[in-house]
């Protein structure tokens, strides 16, 4: 797959974003799957990963261009994990969705502090999921 330069946010709307690998982090086996379906109907390459520990790992292995994050998991929360993968300088830049069944503020808020970029309500639908990967993604 070519590689293609940074895109300014103006010219990111251009670019197709088939290709982009995606990480899905949540604890319940039917999101991860529904996102998988949905990512790769949309021409997209998924890793699943069912917590943040196991999350942690991919991230290095995988270098995702993009990645969902459940906040509500068992060992190490949503916030913590996206925490972590932002503190590191490789994947600072690599933008975080945070998933979650409740629709806060509260929540919205928390998981812009720890560097997250938006936020999607869970259940999603295959064009929200989609839209937020057009609005994230550009292709490395």
């Amino acid at each position: 797959m070519p590689h293609l330069p940074k895109l300014q946010n103006e010219e990111r709307h251009q670019v197709s974003t088939t290709g982009l690998k995606v990480l899905v982090i949540d604890d319940s086996n039917t999101i991860r799957r529904s996102a998988e379906i949905f990512l790769k109907q949309g021409g997209h390459e998924v890793m699943l990963a069912e917590d943040g520990f196991d999350a942690l790992s991919k991230v290095n292995d995988y270098q995702p261009n993009l990645i969902f994050c459940d906040i509500l998991m068992p060992r190490l929360d949503g916030y913590q994990t996206c925490a972590i993968i932002k503190r590191n300088a490789r994947f600072s830049s690599v933008p975080v969705v945070m998933l979650s069944s409740k629709d806060g503020v509260f929540d919205k808020a928390r998981g812009r502090m720890v560097g997250s970029q938006d936020y999607l309500t869970k259940p999603f639908t295959k064009d929200q999921l989609l839209q937020t990967v057009q609005q994230f993604g550009t292709a490395k």
